[in-house]
């Protein structure tokens, strides 16, 4: 057998096909290769809080460099324990219920194989997060859709209703939501648990951006709303937190039974997360409240300059309400598609973002950009400077 033979499409799963690198990717190298200001992919390149890093250095001179169990240091889960009672409301028994992941993407995956079959529909909303939607296609789900409406992107139940199918078992919640920054209300968790009891639906609920939240919002975690708790899995994780998003840590929270099929896919898959870094994050939720709190403002004040910006450059800023994306309409720029707009302003204004046909999947999104402001703020500025500064419609522009 040849070279050449090994590496024809025989060889790949039917499940990858039609999958590609991530677009959220691929403009980060986009980025690299021109040498633009990466207000694409949610680097957080922001400085790491020095107890977390003064607490890994330390594990790792002390040799803390052995497998943990697969559902993480119990000093970590009894912090972690600690956080969900008082900061959203979530009694865990950090023995039983919780599981310390490879980043919340790490959560996620451990529980679409974990808790679905091939075949069962999962309903996530549009906008979407593209590795919701990329490793339930890998886990052999059938994806299923909602889409959300602009600005508000209220969920109603008539809406939700019609969008369940026959086989759907699970419903992929993210609040604060990446791409959009919505924060789902109350109310809305209240229809949530509605119709998901009715159905006997699986709740997943991405809240890594629980701390980064706006104009005075609070955060609601969905097992907290309706009786959700016993069918409902938190996703939660420490990289967006701490600007620690190499790092790759998260968690999982879940009732006993479906919290150990998590960690056994978990070892299966991870063995355990990083053990030093794992000494680390315990450090950090050890962190005053104001610092939780300032996180917020800064965020809030970057967000507001990058939407100033937008706003100056003729797109319209869909202003987000938590997480540090801004989803802005560039209608007025007269591009046919997000791509061609997003390659325009990287290649002659030197910003990358990343197109918004990745979080849709028909034409909604090619009238979007999606841009990061989880940066410092000299290169926020610049950022900003240049996009105030680019032309959309230069002479002999080929769209």
């Amino acid at each position: 057998m040849t070279a050449p033979e090994c590496r024809t499409p025989r060889f790949l799963a039917e499940r990858l096909y039609g999958l590609a690198l991530s677009d959220i990717r691929r403009m980060s190298r986009e980025s690299d290769r021109v040498g633009a200001i990466n207000l694409g992919q949610g680097i957080c390149d922001l400085p790491t809080p020095p107890v977390v890093a003064g607490a890994a250095k330390a594990a790792i001179e002390a040799n803390h460099s052995t497998y943990t169990y697969p559902e993480g240091n119990r000093a970590l889960r009894d912090a972690i324990a600690g956080k969900l009672l008082r900061d959203n409301g979530i009694h865990a028994n950090p023995e039983t219920e919780i599981v310390v992941t490879l980043g919340a993407t790490g959560a996620f995956a451990t529980t679409v194989n974990a808790l679905l079959n091939p075949g069962d529909g999962i309903l996530v909303m549009e906008p979407y997060y593209g590795y919701h939607l990329n490793c339930s296609i890998v886990a052999g789900l059938e994806p299923q859709f909602l889409t959300l409406t602009p600005p508000r992107f209220t969920l109603t139940e008539e809406t939700l209703r019609a969008a369940l199918q026959p086989n759907t078992r699970a419903l992929v919640i993210c609040t604060p939501s990446n791409p959009s920054g919505k924060m789902f209300d109350r109310a809305e968790l209240e229809v949530v648990a509605r119709v998901a009891h009715e159905r006997d639906l699986l709740i997943i609920s991405d809240e890594i951006y629980e701390y980064i939240r706006f104009d005075g919002r609070s955060h609601i975690s969905p097992a907290t709303v309706g009786g959700l708790a016993p069918r409902t899995v938190s996703v939660m994780g420490l990289s967006k937190t701490f600007s620690i998003t190499g790092w790759r840590l998260g968690y999982a929270v879940a009732p006993e039974p479906m919290a150990q099929a998590i960690a056994l896919v978990n070892d299966l898959y991870y063995i355990c997360a990083p053990n030093p870094l794992q000494y680390g994050v315990t450090a950090g939720f050890a962190l005053p409240e104001s610092y939780f709190a300032g996180l917020a403002s800064d965020y809030q004040r970057k967000r507001d300059t990058l939407c100033d910006a937008l706003q100056a450059a003729g797109t319209v800023p869909i202003v987000p309400q938590g997480a540090y994306y801004v989803l802005a309409d560039i209608s007025a720029w007269g591009f046919t598609s997000s791509t061609g707009a997003a390659m325009d302003l990287l290649e002659r204004g030197r910003v990358a973002s990343v197109p918004g046909s990745a979080f849709y999947r028909g034409t909604t999104g090619e009238s979007l950009l999606r841009f990061c402001f989880a940066k410092d703020d000299e290169s926020l500025a610049e950022g900003c400077d240049r996009i105030r500064r680019f032309d959309p419609r230069p002479r002999g522009t080929i769209r």
